[in-house]
Order: structure tokens, then C-alpha cells, then sequence
């Protein structure tokens, strides 16, 4: 069973994770807007992935006997600067998600919570891989550059990104 605490921060978790997925989902409308079909797809996908993950910290929060809630949604900006400043949002983000999951972790081991710490790692391997995926993609930028034929070639690289992503 856990903790009134724990469940109080699984459920925080998932108001950040629904807030990210609809942020993505900003940031996709942005791009498909500025004719980034390749950053638009990715970013549909990383909305997508971020609702699965406030749903499966949704279905454990209330199959250890705690409740979960439907959070409310702050409102997420609708227009960005270039396809730099999205990904680099889209990288504070997930370093924001990544230091709230592992401040739960640190609340399950001081609270000796060890199945939520161990259904824990699977986000923490996620979000180390989330992180990576969008530093790749700011790395690919800077070498790239933002100049109209860079944009395009940065937008290309992202769908072949997003194509071995969603292949696994």
C-alpha cells in the first residue's frame, strides 16, 4: 500500500507527465504550422508517449491501493522562436521531468517504499533515454545550422529519428 506521501507525489508526477504530453502537443501543432513535418510527427509521438506514462503511473497509483486523479492542465505556450527553442524547451522539460522522478525515488528508499522505487527505474531509464534523444537532436542543430537548407535537413534527420524510434 503506499504511502498518503508517495501517492501525493506519483500523482504530482502525473499532472507533469499530462503537462508535457500537452506541451508536445503544442510544440507538434508549431512545427506542422512552420512546415516541419519531420519535427510536427516526432513531437505527436513525444505527446503521445508522455500520456502513456501519466497512464501507467495512473493504473499503479490506484492497483497499490492509492487514487489517482485527473489533473488539471496549465496552459503551454503555442508559439516558439525556431525549431531550436523547441527542442530546447522540449529538453528542459524532460530534465524537469527527470529531477521529479528521482525525487520520488529518493521518498522510496528513505520511506523503505521498495515496489514503487522498483517500478520507478523503468522512468528513470526512460527519462535518461528522453534526455539523450533531444540533446542528440540540439547537437544535430548546432552542427547543422539554421540557415533554410539547414532547417530543412534538421526537419529530415528528425523523421529519420522518429521512423528508428518508432521501430524500436
Amino acid at each position: 500500500m503506499l504511502s498518503k506521501t508517495i501517492e501525493a507525489l506519483l500523482n504530482k508526477q502525473i499532472a507533469h507527465e499530462a503537462f508535457a504530453s500537452y506541451y508536445y502537443l503544442g510544440m507538434a501543432s508549431w512545427c506542422q504550422l512552420k512546415g516541419l513535418d519531420g519535427a510536427a510527427t516526432f513531437m505527436y509521438r513525444q505527446s503521445e508517449e508522455e500520456r502513456a506514462h501519466m497512464l501507467k503511473l495512473f493504473h499503479y497509483i490506484n492497483e497499490t491501493g492509492g487514487h489517482a486523479h485527473a489533473p488539471p492542465i496549465a496552459k503551454s505556450p503555442e508559439k516558439f522562436k525556431s525549431v531550436l527553442d523547441v527542442f530546447m524547451l522540449a529538453l528542459r522539460q524532460e530534465q524537469a521531468n527527470t529531477k521529479c522522478i528521482n525525487g520520488i525515488v529518493e521518498i522510496c528508499l528513505k520511506e523503505k517504499d521498495y515496489a514503487t522505487f522498483n517500478f520507478l527505474q523503468w522512468f528513470v531509464s526512460e527519462q535518461h533515454e528522453e534526455e539523450m534523444v533531444f540533446k542528440g537532436i540540439l547537437d544535430k542543430i548546432d552542427i547543422i545550422g539554421m540557415d533554410g537548407k539547414g532547417i530543412y535537413m534538421i526537419d529530415k534527420a528528425i523523421a529519420k529519428l522518429n521512423l528508428q524510434l518508432a521501430q524500436g
